[in-house]
């Protein structure tokens, strides 16, 4: 039994179980260390990342107790979302509390043309999204959403007369944060919203997306090229004939320097894979990162 989960059970906690997609993001994982609640429970996805439906209704079926249940908004590799609607009806027929990790998919709420991805996400108890990755505010300006005042409270307000900023009936920020030391970053963030505007924001989420598309469509005319992921949002994920290939690619790609793409492994390949994420990105190099793609092989 993990450490974390023993010491919890030491003092009389009930042990939590956490259902996550097999496809979840590593920050996941390290933040339950950080709890002290152990190891997740691992349920399949399919071929593009997403949960399955099946596999979370037999988690859920095969176990009792307080439960949390991680969905995705955004797969790292393909982008794709997770059922979310599906699934969280699932986990509330069970009593389970529903987090969406939406490191950048959550962004596609702001799209009148792509918040289909998300329908169902308003049903969830809690949400988190980065600014850095669609605002481009710097990287420390996460965002965590809590649908239960009381709930957030209970976890991390402190009550201490020195403390007392606000006013009465005002709220007080040491209840929605657990450090009592920070630099304002919800600054920034406002600062980005406020100059762009509703309407700024989707038309942005809405540019990402559409380079993501024709960076995909570019990859898939280069003939040792193979694009693996739907292109859904922003992610687009190439393999080259063999995994050696790939790794050569992804290095002559980096050595040219005019467009940076990672090396990664989804799915027991190593794959080329392009987030695209900027908001000075534009039409001209989008051309320049296809033509360096094709020059690498």
């Amino acid at each position: 039994m993990p450490t974390g989960i023993s010491t919890a059970l030491g003092c009389g906690a009930p042990r939590v179980r956490v259902l996550v997609g097999e496809e979840r993001h590593d920050s996941v994982d390290l933040i339950l260390r950080y709890l002290g609640l152990g190891a997740p429970t691992p349920v399949p996805a399919d071929d593009q990342g997403r949960i399955r439906l099946d596999a979370l209704a037999d988690a859920l079926d095969a176990g009792a107790g307080p439960t949390l249940v991680c969905l995705q908004a955004g797969n790292v590799h393909s982008g794709a979302f997770d059922p979310i609607a599906e699934a969280t009806a699932l986990a509330h027929e069970h009593g389970a509390w529903v987090h969406v990790d939406g490191a950048f998919g959550l962004w596609a709420a702001a799209s009148p043309a792509l918040r289909h991805h998300l329908n169902g996400h308003e049903t969830a108890d809690s949400w988190a999204t980065d600014a850095h990755k669609t605002l481009n505010v710097p990287y420390d300006c996460g965002i965590a959403i809590v649908a239960r005042p009381a709930a957030l409270r209970a976890a991390l307000g402190v009550q201490a007369s020195y403390l007392v900023l606000a006013g009465p009936g005002s709220s007080d920020p040491f209840e929605k944060v657990p450090e009592l030391s920070r630099r304002a970053r919800g600054v920034p963030v406002w600062a980005a919203l406020q100059s762009l505007g509703r309407s700024g924001v989707a038309d942005l989420v809405d540019r990402l997306a559409a380079h993501a598309r024709t960076i995909a469509a570019g990859m898939a005319e280069i003939p040792t090229a193979e694009v693996l992921n739907d292109v859904v949002f922003t992610q687009v994920c190439a393999a080259f004939e063999d995994d050696a290939r790939t790794r050569d690619v992804t290095a002559r790609l980096l050595r040219d320097g005019t467009a940076w793409m990672s090396g990664s492994r989804w799915r027991g390949r190593d794959v080329l894979r392009c987030s695209v994420s900027n908001w000075s990105t534009d039409e001209a190099d989008v051309a320049a990162s296809i033509d360096a793609v094709r020059r690498a092989p």
